[in-house]
């Protein structure tokens, strides 16, 4: 069923796994309707083409196409719809395509809920802020234009609720003593925490960058998230 006044949104993305997860964190911020997946850069383009979109989630590596040409079609076309790219893809020239292509954000795999969860609060905001605008002030663009992320250091001194400083160092220091990937539970137990807290903490270190996750699939049941240190 349509949502009134939702974002719109296309996820492009090869990997059926990986695109069900976008799918699923997408489910649980408001505001947002899916309306298409893409498992090509033909299904991609003809899903925009339909439904013109609000925002396009968008990979890099398809087996046959590639999404910073997508991304270029897009533009060259005057297509309306905004970029979110999601991909694994680290090279510097690949981020100054994108930059050069007009993304409004640029999110390293593995995907993080709470990363892809900013970034649509930040982009539904500058949607709502652009429709208030009539005509723009200095002011109004230094609040418009994307700003850098926050830094690592910068993050440190200024900790969010329900992260302190002590468990943090305990988590870091256990992790890091790690030869293999380790699940949250794994991580709670040697510090005396609930998996619930560890993992919190544990997401916390991966949107920093700090510490990396990975994605375990097993025969049965939910797919197990395993961290390790970076």
């Amino acid at each position: 069923m349509t949502q009134q006044n939702s974002i719109r949104v296309v996820i492009a993305e090869d990997n059926p796994q990986n695109a069900l997860i976008q799918q699923t964190y997408l489910q649980r911020i408001e505001g947002f309707e899916l309306v298409g997946i893409a498992h090509s850069i033909a299904d991609a383009e003809a899903l925009v083409d339909i439904f013109k979109p609000d925002l396009l989630l968008l990979d890099v590596y398809f087996p046959s196409g590639n999404g910073m040409q997508f991304l270029r079609h897009l533009r060259a076309k005057d297509c309306a719809t905004d970029v979110i790219l999601i991909t694994a893809a680290k090279e510097v020239d690949v981020l100054k395509a994108a930059l050069h292509g007009g993304v409004f954000d640029y999110i390293l795999k593995p995907l993080v809920f709470e990363r892809l969860q900013t970034s649509l609060a930040n982009y539904l905001q500058h949607n709502e802020r652009l429709k208030t605008v009539a005509a723009v002030a200095q002011t109004d663009l230094d609040d418009l234009m994307p700003r850098p992320a926050q830094t690592s250091n910068q993050a440190s001194t200024r900790l969010p609720k329900g992260i302190d400083e002590l468990t943090l160092n305990n988590v870091l220091d256990v992790i890091s003593k790690q030869t293999e990937a380790v699940s949250a539970e794994q991580i709670g137990n040697n510090i005396g925490a609930s998996r619930t807290t560890a993992r919190r903490y544990l997401e916390y270190l991966v949107g920093l960058q700090d510490i990396s996750v990975q994605i375990h699939y097993g025969s049965v049941g939910r797919p197990e998230r395993l961290y390790r240190s970076t």
